[in-house]
């Protein structure tokens, strides 16, 4: 998809979001770009590319394939405030998470087991022209205690894709069903485990901006 942008001078981030217009940098190891888009012509095309499809960025007429590496989100407003774009190179392959879509309800759930879901992406390095919008994966075969794990999704991915996290690294899995049980005395109730995800890296050259 396509995004306009334009070229300014940093600082007056303030004035231009009352404007309707949301600041920018577009960087790679070679490049750094100051600009702005329309807030509302960025969300539509966010919701559409996400952060693991190219968006073609066209700053005052010069086009620049990019992908949205970091969205800084105003708290209260839930609205974003800035956004860094990284510029790609032709050839060289990227670092992106994608999504893993899972599909299906697995035997294990329709007999009564529960399904965990432990990572939601995978990170991969690819050529720009490869990258997969998202990994679907069947999960209906799965019976209670089967798991499906990185090294899985691997297979489904474009050949010349590196995966970058460690493939033993469960991504889903079927437990048993919960046996209630009359707790004893001084036993507290009720205690659900702790889930933990997974945090992303942010690249060399990335940069944000304070609020002006």
């Amino acid at each position: 998809m396509k995004l306009e942008a334009t070229s300014r001078t940093a600082g007056a981030n303030r004035a231009l979001r009352n404007q309707g217009r949301l600041p920018a940098v577009v960087y790679n190891k070679e490049l750094h770009l100051t600009v702005d888009v329309e807030r509302k012509a960025f969300d539509k095309v966010f919701r559409n590319q996400g952060t693991s499809s190219l968006i073609d960025l066209d700053v005052d007429g010069e086009s620049h394939p990019v992908l949205v590496r970091e969205v800084q989100m105003d708290k209260r407003k839930r609205i974003p405030i800035h956004v860094d774009f990284y510029a790609i190179t032709k050839g060289q392959k990227v670092q992106v998470a994608v999504p893993i879509t899972l599909e299906g309800t697995s035997a294990g759930q329709r007999a009564g087991g529960q399904l965990y879901v432990q990572r939601r992406e995978i990170s991969i390095n690819v050529l720009p022209s490869e990258i997969p919008s998202d990994v679907t994966v069947d999960i209906s075969a799965l019976e209670i205690g089967d798991a499906v794990h990185i090294s899985d999704v691997a297979k489904l991915l474009p050949d010349t894709a590196e995966v970058l996290d460690d493939e033993g690294l469960t991504i889903v899995t079927v437990v048993p069903p919960r046996v209630e049980t009359e707790a004893e005395p001084g036993e507290e109730e009720g205690v659900e485990p702790e889930v933990i995800g997974r945090g992303g890296e942010e690249e060399d050259g990335a940069e944000s901006e304070d609020e002006a």
